[in-house]
């Protein structure tokens, strides 16, 4: 059994999702398309740059991340059902994005969040030295936040999904803190703290090994999306031992602690906490090597069978 998978070249989480699955299963995976029985669109807008009759002739699984239900029109429509002519079987990370994608298909739909690279991501103790390293302050409640923000088109649109609004919302009523942010597009965030003189940190294009020393120097990470696939936060978090607190998106309910979700209609009174020892213990089971054990065990079956049964 052979699998291939496209990277997307986008500086995207699936292109390390990509890099990874092949650095660690070199027995199932393959970077010659020809030889592969298996195609794994795990950047799943990446298909038109496949040939078809490529496609065609070989068991396709599909990633489904998220859907956005709010941008769902008749050009999404039509995409979708081009490339589910091509897709034998879906993969999606989490129960929420499996609903909506039964909406669409009938096609069979495999439920696993994606393996976390403790390599990566790691509790760091002296967090004085690591605030003082990176010039941020040691006597200032830090909040972190390292996801976009910002619609593409006009950089000034806030990308709903990700509820930066909600974010800014909760940050501007608290005391005596400042905003660690990273990632790009991060314009709406940046001007609303900028109305608020709330103080910031932007590390745009930080490296993972900057992301970990970041989520170490934090007091508090806050998750505040409409709809999610994950996000890698919460994992991310998780092994770091991160404080965190999120809306009920993705893998939020299997990875933290029921008290630390909270409700996007009640922030006028947050009672969130965060509970770092019960997601450092949940999100074990996905760790590397373990993390890949289910993917290889779906592959396998699609492999024998052409097809998973939930």
């Amino acid at each position: 059994m052979k699998v291939f998978s496209l990277k997307s070249n986008e500086k995207w989480i699936c292109d390390r999702f990509v890099d990874e699955w092949y650095a660690y299963n070199s027995e199932f995976a393959t970077s010659y398309i020809s030889n592969a029985d298996i195609i794994w669109l795990l950047a799943g807008w990446q298909w038109r740059n496949i040939s078809h009759d490529i496609l065609a002739s070989k068991s396709v699984v599909t990633t489904i991340h998220h859907i956005d239900t709010d941008k769902i029109d008749n050009n999404f429509l039509q995409n979708f059902h081009q490339r589910d002519c091509i897709t034998d079987v879906y993969h999606v990370p989490c129960k929420k994005t499996k609903i909506e994608v039964e909406k669409l298909t009938n096609k069979p739909i495999f439920v696993h969040p994606f393996w976390i690279n403790q390599n990566i991501w790691h509790e760091i103790k002296d967090k004085d030295y690591l605030r003082k390293s990176l010039g941020l302050p040691l006597g200032k409640k830090l909040i972190g936040s390292f996801q976009r923000d910002t619609e593409g088109y006009d950089l000034k649109t806030p990308k709903l999904s990700k509820g930066p609004d909600i974010f800014c919302d909760i940050v501007e009523k608290m005391d005596n803190v400042e905003v660690v942010l990273s990632g790009w597009r991060r314009q709406y965030v940046i001007n609303r703290l900028n109305k608020k003189n709330i103080k910031y940190h932007y590390f745009e294009w930080a490296s993972f090994e900057t992301l970990n020393k970041l989520y170490n120097c934090l007091d508090l990470y806050i998750v505040s999306s409409r709809c999610e696939g994950g996000p890698q936060a919460l994992v991310e978090c998780a092994l770091t031992k991160t404080p965190i607190i999120s809306t009920d998106v993705g893998l939020a309910n299997i990875i933290l602690d029921k008290k630390s979700i909270y409700d996007i209609n009640s922030l006028s009174d947050i009672k969130a906490k965060p509970n770092v020892t019960v997601a450092r213990k949940n999100v074990q089971k996905y760790i590397i090597s373990d993390g890949f054990t289910p993917f290889n065990v779906f592959f396998k079956a699609i492999y024998e069978k052409g097809k998973i049964n939930d």
